[in-house]
């Protein structure tokens, strides 16, 4: 808009340039003031322009690896001398390596939810994980992270597993993302033809004759025919639906072949990022990979047996990480020349009770719990459980060959995405994620003061906060064990006072202070006042979500419900 204050003189300003020109008598007053006017408007459309070309946007790839082990990243022990992920180590050389970093819950769907919302789950709703059947999936009051970017101009795409709702508005393209290929939930959560590997194997789908119980899949969740699937292949498989593969939201394959789908997401990925260049469009590329959830299914020639038959097993995990760490070198050579940031996370630690499909929690092995029975990693909130390898890459931006020991979570991606790309999150809710800014690019290492980790099943309420962290120290409320590798299992405790231990000294989790000492009354104190602070903010917070965790036969997704396992025709 162009401001004429009074004669005699009449400055002009658009877009940052001022312009100053006299009034002229009446009879040259409208010839010239219209040439002048047609010059400044010129010269702020062309200021304009430069402007935006100034000030475009970064691209942002999120890649949220599925059940990792802090252990799994070649370059966070470098002492063991393996090459299973030599592209992670040259992100980690040429970026930043977060050591300190943190899943925001230890398993699947509430740490998604987390990620996208930057809330916690007693704000967000999402406490567990949704089922195959389940009807909901994040509540649609929640604003997500692809919502707010795609407002903003921003192409959104995501590839892989949601787990946050497959049915109508819950859909990823109904909460943000343009487009989406992926599996709706975990890759255990159906049958395929060629089953990979898991522990207790998983038998290929049922190609049951029409008329028996389980060939329609709208009755495969019936309480009668599940019991049925449970006792002919064993618990935790599925054999009477298909895994589905979703593009948008339509089932383009079901079964899908677990043994090509990491080359179909690959291809994907690279013609989102070519297309969004030869747009000129920055973009939100999130590629949530089957990687390193059970069934396995690495190349095949990788996973060849061995002489002896345990190190045949290992090297089946082992070729799996290589082949998620070649799409992650993949996706670091296509938008290399891009302006893009790359951060690579997971979800949740290794899911111990799978044995030598299972990651390495590293040094965090969580000894006080395992001494005690059971498992200290997936679902629990010992170090094991939520430590995740973390690496951020973006040339130029990020200084090569950094390590930061802030302490962070998965949660603080949605403000920081956001921070960079210059838009303001909704100031009608409460968010919990701390913009890492300073930390990538400014090497900051200080991080957050307090960071709780909810329950995620192995003890106590879902969501409910009863393992905090400030500083180098962890306090648990309450604990519990996941099932370990061989079905041992601990039982869960309340600890009043709580149990503090000293992460820079004893990493492993093994003694914790003793009750009573000044070290230990002032951590007491201080996570306590935070806790108590955090939990009164979230009962006040009037943008708190509640999930609708009911399930229905028909919410179960299905190409075709009168072909068995719900096969997509030929």
């Amino acid at each position: 808009m162009i401001q004429i204050p009074m004669p005699p003189t009449i400055p002009t300003q658009t877009n940052g340039l001022i312009v100053s020109f006299h009034r002229f008598e009446p009879k040259m007053a409208a010839g010239v003031t219209f040439v002048l006017l047609s010059c400044v408007l010129l010269c702020g459309l062309v200021l304009h322009k430069a402007s935006q070309r100034g000030e475009k946007k970064p691209n942002f790839i999120i890649i949220l690896a599925d059940d990792i082990g802090w252990g799994d990243l070649d370059a966070n022990q470098p002492g063991k001398k393996v090459n299973n992920t030599p592209f992670l180590n040259l992100m980690a050389q040429q970026g930043i390596r977060l050591t300190d970093f943190h899943s925001p819950a230890s398993t699947c769907s509430p740490s998604r939810a987390a990620i996208l919302t930057g809330r916690y789950s007693l704000r967000n709703g999402v406490t567990h994980n949704f089922a195959v059947g389940s009807v909901a999936g994040l509540p649609l009051s929640e604003v997500t992270l692809p919502q707010l970017l795609q407002k903003a101009g921003y192409y959104t795409a995501m590839i892989g597993k949601w787990h946050l709702g497959h049915n109508g508005p819950y859909s990823p393209t109904n909460r943000g993302f343009d487009y989406y290929l992926g599996i709706p939930y975990s890759t255990d959560m159906g049958c395929t033809d060629k089953p990979g590997y898991d522990l207790p194997p998983c038998a290929p789908c049922i190609t049951s004759p029409p008329g028996s119980p389980l060939f329609r899949c709208t009755s495969c969740f019936t309480k009668e025919t599940s019991l049925i699937v449970k006792r002919s292949v064993g618990g935790g498989c599925y054999s009477s639906v298909g895994l589905p593969l979703l593009e948008n939201s339509s089932i383009v394959e079901q079964p899908l072949d677990l043994w090509t789908l990491t080359d179909q997401y690959k291809s994907t990925a690279l013609r989102i990022i070519h297309n969004a260049r030869e747009r000129e469009q920055p973009y939100l590329l999130y590629v949530a990979l089957a990687h390193m959830h059970v069934p396995l299914a690495p190349p095949p020639s990788a996973a060849d047996t061995p002489a002896h038959p345990q190190e045949g097993e290992r090297r089946v995990y082992e070729a799996s990480l290589r082949e998620m760490d070649d799409l992650v070198g993949a996706l670091k050579s296509a938008s290399d020349e891009d302006d893009t940031l790359i951060w690579f996370t997971g979800d949740n630690g290794p899911w111990e009770q799978k044995c030598q499909y299972a990651g390495s929690v590293g040094p965090f092995k969580g000894k006080w719990q395992t001494s005690r029975g059971g498992g200290s990693a997936k679902r629990t909130t010992w170090e094991g459980g939520h430590r995740v390898p973390t690496v951020a890459y973006w040339p130029g931006k990020i200084a090569a060959n950094s390590t930061s020991s802030a302490l962070l979570s998965g949660m603080d991606i949605f403000p920081t995405l956001l921070s960079l790309a210059g838009v303001t999150p909704p100031s009608d809710r409460r968010y919990d994620g701390m913009d890492a800014t300073d930390v990538l690019l400014r090497g900051q290492q200080s991080g957050r003061e307090f960071l709780f980790h909810p329950n995620s099943g192995a003890a106590g309420m879902f969501g409910d906060l009863e393992t905090a962290r400030s500083g180098k120290y962890k306090a648990f409320y309450r604990s519990g064990a996941a099932e370990a590798c061989g079905g041992a299992t601990g039982r869960q405790q309340l600890h009043d006072p709580p149990l503090i231990f000293d992460l820079d000294l004893d990493e492993a989790e093994e003694t914790p202070l003793e009750v009573g000492t000044p070290e230990y009354r002032a951590a007491a104190e201080r996570i306590s006042r935070g806790r108590e602070e955090l939990l009164w903010d979230i009962a006040t917070d009037q943008s708190v979500s509640t999930s609708d965790y009911t399930t229905d036969p028909s919410a179960v997704p299905c190409c075709d419900p009168k072909q068995a396992v719900c096969r997509c025709p030929i």
